[in-house]
């Protein structure tokens, strides 16, 4: 099947189930084919013919730019603009970055796709990329990360600072594409901080590290893990790909592939055979982790007065599913 042939779902589709071989294949691009900006394009002229007072915004925002990059810029430079750093600038250096980087090119749209399909408040391709606080600083992130890369520092934290109005992440931090930043309030992600492809993290997560230790000392996110709201994760731990994390779990020990954890200290729960749990963004967890608290506290009630701490600990393991 060439190019002309290939249909419209099929090449969302590129973006949307992914591999585990994230490398970004220069074809649909190179060929003229772009189907997530195709799609941004048609759902603005609708939303303008619906609302015809947003014609100009949507025009400004979209219709009046040849690509997504042009477009993402534009809201980009808008969005963190200030007295001295004004948008035309801003502009400058989104598009330098953007439109000569093939792997920023595939990590916004691998990302956009990630927003459409994992956050019920992203209604459509263009809400992501004229709204979404949290898709902005992600993609503002790759920009500073890139100029931190290329030794152009200042500039790069310039850029952080206005980032971290929205999102903290250190421009160091290393982080892969698919990734959603579910409301984008109140993450903090630190410098050594290395986050897989295809993960979910909702809003007040902390990927800090402990105070005590130099070089590197944040977590590790393995790919399709998902991290519920107001997780800390403290230290240079890992958690493992397709784990899940409770929402206001405190995790001080590296968690194992395809679990779930939650509490504080956090403690495992279960196994699970999801592949990528970010996908499917089930994160009631902690359902799990009072009943398992529930059935062990029953264990040791049944078990008589006299029963020791340790027992009690072991029927709490116990009543593990």
């Amino acid at each position: 099947m060439d190019g002309d042939e290939l249909p419209f779902e099929m090449g969302i589709q590129v973006y949307a189930k992914g591999t585990n071989k994230f490398e970004f294949d220069p074809v649909l691009l190179d060929s003229g084919y772009d189907p997530i900006w195709d799609a941004i394009r048609e759902e603005a002229k609708l939303e303008a013919e619906k609302e015809p007072i947003l014609s100009s915004f949507l025009y400004a925002g979209i219709l009046a730019h040849e690509c997504l990059e042009q477009a993402l810029g534009f809201v980009l430079a808008n969005r963190l603009q200030n007295p001295t750093l004004l948008a035309t600038q801003l502009l400058d250096i989104f598009n330098g970055v953007m439109l000569h980087d093939k792997g920023i090119q595939s990590s916004i749209r691998h990302d956009i796709q990630a927003f459409k399909d994992r956050d019920p408040a992203c209604l459509s391709y263009s809400s992501a990329i004229l709204h979404l606080k949290g898709y902005h600083a992600l993609q503002a992130y790759r920009v500073a990360h890139k100029l931190w890369s290329q030794g152009r520092k200042l500039l790069a934290l310039a850029l952080q600072s206005r980032i971290s109005e929205v999102v903290f992440v250190i421009i160091s931090a290393k982080i892969g594409e698919g990734i959603l930043l579910d409301h984008g309030t109140g993450v903090v992600i630190g410098e050594t901080a290395v986050i897989g492809n295809r993960v979910s993290i909702l809003h007040g997560v902390t990927l800090g590290g402990t105070g005590k230790e130099t070089g590197d000392r944040h977590p590790k996110i393995g790919e399709g893990a998902l991290l519920g709201a107001c997780v800390t994760i403290l230290g240079n731990i890992s958690i493992g790909v397709g784990a899940m994390v409770a929402a206001g779990s405190l995790v001080l020990k590296d968690v194992p592939p395809h679990s779930v954890v939650a509490g504080n200290p956090a403690k495992l729960i279960r196994v699970i055979d999801e592949q990528d749990p970010s996908l499917a963004m089930k994160y009631d967890a902690t359902k799990d982790f009072f009943r398992h608290v529930a059935d062990g506290y029953k264990a040791a009630i049944s078990n008589g007065p006299s029963v020791s701490s340790g027992d009690t600990e072991k029927g709490l393991t116990n009543s593990t599913t």
